[in-house]
């Protein structure tokens, strides 16, 4: 089976898909076309935030909205070390510098207790991660932002589609990020991303952000960056739409199947917590193992792929390691050595779920 079945998802949508393909084809508009705006309204629509800005890349709408605020070099920002690289990454490339704050070990999201312990004169702005689809306790940390006048910057590569409190991830603070990469809940096929906000000023300093600082054709009021998402990519978001509803149901579905499953299978084995006033949609189902490099060698051999979101926290990569002690963020160093995902999509059958659990029985026997 595949870690991640983007064929049957593409078989579901094909007639929708290349017929998105072949308009944009056939008009020819391949940067900021029509479709880079039917997109935008439909993401709104979808989340509810006022402002959908569509850019090249997840990674690109976080730099974006650091440039937004006007982050100056020596700014402070708070977020997790127990993310993919490019939280901290874009963080640093604006100038500023991440400060590391753990995670609560049972959701592997930034504990928001820890965080005011962190703000310092310079901080600028909070960046939590709703890392694996499952939002952060976002009404906390909102709260401790309000307190100190704070930017909030919800890095929501992998929850979009995701509630929190009744309301979309991307729609809980001043900004939400999210990803079109292939494997994210709502995908393209190349990269792709959107920055939502509610801020009126802000939204138009990403949109002219995102075309090298243009308020106006060759009019450049700011720095900006080449950062638009192709035409053809938000063709194929709009080709999958029709069907993204029924995939986060189905996800959600499927992580409470592999939560039943393998609690009856595997006892006292170690799940994610999802908490009562939110979901999870999944992006990768995690669960915590010991011994797992062992494990995944056995479940590749049964024919089951694996994936570790992430086998090091990024005060421990080389190239921030200076940010922070390597003894910091304890829970995340912990997590940073279980955690192994599943495979998890929309089109994983019950029976290659139960396949799943079975070979991770037996691996772990």
């Amino acid at each position: 089976m595949d870690f991640i079945d983007l064929k049957s998802q593409y078989a579901a949508l094909r007639d929708n898909i290349n017929a998105r393909i072949q308009t944009v084809l056939d008009h020819g508009q391949y940067i900021l076309g029509p479709e880079v705006k039917e997109m935008e309204a439909a993401l709104i629509a979808y989340t509810g935030a006022k402002h959908c800005i569509s850019v090249a890349s997840g990674t690109e709408a976080l730099l974006i909205c650091l440039m937004a605020l006007d982050l100056q070099p020596g700014d402070e920002v708070i977020t997790s070390p127990f993310t993919f690289a490019a939280t901290a990454e874009m963080i640093v490339l604006a100038g500023g510098v991440p400060v590391f704050v753990d995670i609560q070990p049972d959701t592997a999201n930034i504990d928001p207790t820890l965080i005011e312990a962190a703000i310092t004169a310079k901080t600028k702005a909070i960046m939590p991660v709703s890392l694996y689809g499952q939002v952060a306790d976002m009404g906390a940390i909102n709260a401790i932002a309000a307190k100190h006048g704070l930017a909030v910057i919800e890095d929501a590569a992998q929850s979009f589609g995701a509630s929190y409190q009744g309301k979309k991830s991307c729609n809980l603070s001043t900004f939400g990020c999210t990803s079109f990469f292939p494997s994210k809940p709502l995908g393209c096929y190349g990269d792709g991303g959107a920055i939502f906000t509610s801020d009126d000023v802000l939204a138009q300093a990403c949109r002219e952000i995102r075309t090298h600082g243009q308020s106006q054709r060759y009019l450049h009021t700011r720095m900006g960056v080449g950062g638009r998402m192709d035409t053809l990519q938000c063709a194929v978001v709009l080709g999958k739409l029709d069907r993204f509803e029924w995939e986060v149901r189905r996800r959600l579905e499927l992580g409470d199947a592999y939560k039943r499953k393998l609690q009856a299978a595997i006892p006292g084995v170690q799940l994610l917590a999802v908490r009562e006033d939110r979901d999870c949609v999944w992006a990768q189902y995690t669960v915590f193992v010991n011994d797992r490099e062992a494990v995944q060698a056995r479940l590749k051999e049964a024919g089951v792929p694996t994936a570790v979101h992430y086998p090091r926290p990024l005060h421990h990569q080389p190239a921030y390691a200076k940010y922070s002690s390597p003894e910091a963020c304890p829970h995340s160093i912990a997590a940073a050595q279980r955690v192994m995902s599943l495979p998890m999509s929309a089109d994983l059958t019950d029976a290659q779920q139960g396949s799943v659990v079975a070979a991770l029985a037996e691996a772990l026997a």
